[in-house]
Order: C-alpha cells, then structure tokens, then sequence
C-alpha cells in the first residue's frame, strides 16, 4: 500500500481554506492512506470555550467530515484526520477516519494535553482498530504516544499501522516512535503540523513538524523537516507488520508474560 502525510501549517479558523490546501495537496497524486495532523482544520491554540463551541462540529454530519468523506469518495483513498468534536454537551478531541464508502469511525483522545484540559473532556472511545480494504488501522492522537500502553493495545488489537495526527510542540515523539513502532512490530505515521500559533499573550506555541513514517523496525523511512509543508507518500509491505517473530524462539507476542505485569 501506498501511505503518508501531509505536514502543513493550518491557518486558525479558516476550515476552507485548510481543507482545500488538502485537496490541492493530493489532487495529482495516488495513495491509499493519508494521515494529516490533530485539528487540521481549525488549528491549535483556543483562548476560550466559546471558540471550541464555534468550530467544534457532530460527526459524522459535520463540515469537514462530509468533506473528508467525499475527498475520500473522490480518490479512493482512506484519511485519517484530527478535529475537534461536539458529542451532546461536551467538546473532544478527536480523529475521524473515512474512506473510499465514506465516513468510518471516530476516536476520542484519552491523554489530553496541557490547556486541552480546560476545554475538552477525556476521550470515552477507548482505543479502537478498524479492519479496511487496505490494512488493519489504528488510530491515537498526539500526547497519547507517550503512553506505551496506547501504542500496545493498539497493537494487541491487531494494528497493522498506527495513524498519529499530531500537533507536536515537545521534542521527543519523533525520536520515541522507533521505540514504539519496535516493541509492538508496527508501522506508525505521524502527521504532525509546522509553524507557530501565538493567540495567546506570553504563550505561543511553536510546533516541531518531523512527520514521519516508521517501519515494525524502529527504521525511520521518511522524516520531514521542522518547517516546511510536505506531502510524503511511501510505499510499506504491511505483511511486516503481521510477523511478530524475533528468530526461531521468540515471538513478541507469545512471550509475554502477563501474570508478571503487576504492581506489588
């Protein structure tokens, strides 16, 4: 299959004009997965709940699920994509999945990160895989890759690769994937944005990029700059993923050994 991402720099509030970079983006291209970064279409940094309410949509019946949804339609290609998500009475922070039949499902994010606290509640979903046409496809959203837990149990629940929008602002996670990626014999795209959302007086955010996709390895395919907008596609054999072997004696799975795996 033929995966990857989009890195940009989504301007804050304009879900037109950042969808339609995502369009422009893909239109002369093939690929069968794309992965673009945590609240693509909205940016980052609220300053207050009223502008969750403001941009925050249903899903599926939102503005830009339908629009992924029918992108999808267009190009025979499967998007995973972040967004913030208005469910009853409460704001998420979510990614949708859709493909070439249209929306899929969602995910809630577990692990909010800083100020997403003040506005989102923590993700209800549980981590969930979804068996498609191309692949087994797991999905987690930025902060939750520092969890080992997230990354297993996706893996655990029969993970080909991991989507991983992203709104990176620390500098650690693309250097963790590897180690993600190795000890669970996955593949991992994350989709990180660039640039710098300063809505904030004394607090702005500067967002590291390094997209990057990863091999069951730990073997770093592509990884994009810190600031520059990138469309990268990979070709990946997601049979790599499937074998948990190590040699002869040991399986990564099989080895485990649960009982152990408590606090005393």
């Amino acid at each position: 299959m033929k995966a990857g991402f989009y890195q940009f720099n989504p301007s804050f509030g304009n879900k037109e004009k950042n969808i339609g970079a995502v369009t422009s983006a893909i239109t002369n291209v093939h690929m069968d997965l794309l992965v673009l970064p945590e609240f693509f279409a909205t940016g980052y940094q609220f300053v207050h709940r009223d502008e969750v309410a403001k941009l925050a949509e249903t899903v599926p019946d939102g503005y830009t699920t339908k629009a992924l949804s029918e992108l999808s339609r267009k190009k025979n290609i499967y998007i995973v994509a972040g967004l913030p998500e208005l469910y009853e009475d409460k704001f998420y922070n979510s990614a949708i999945l859709t493909g070439p039949e249209g929306f899929i499902g969602t995910y809630r994010k577990t692990h909010l990160f800083f100020e997403e606290n003040l506005y989102f509640a923590p993700g209800d979903t549980g981590f969930k895989v979804w068996d498609t046409e191309i692949g087994h496809i797991g999905i987690m959203i930025c902060f939750d890759w520092l969890f080992p837990e997230a990354m297993r149990t996706l893996a655990l629940s029969g993970a080909d690769i991991v989507a991983h929008p992203s709104n990176l602002v620390l500098p650690f996670c693309p250097d963790a994937m590897p180690v993600r990626c190795l000890e669970n014999r996955v593949f991992a795209i994350t989709a990180n944005r660039t640039g710098i959302e300063n809505r904030k007086k004394g607090a702005a955010l500067k967002f590291i990029g390094k997209s990057e996709i990863v091999s069951p390895n730990g073997e770093i395919l592509v990884r994009a700059t810190e600031d520059q907008e990138t469309l990268v596609i990979r070709e990946i054999d997601l049979r790599a993923a499937r074998d948990k072997t190590l040699n002869p004696f040991n399986d990564l799975f099989k080895d485990r050994r649960t009982e152990h795996y408590k606090i005393v």
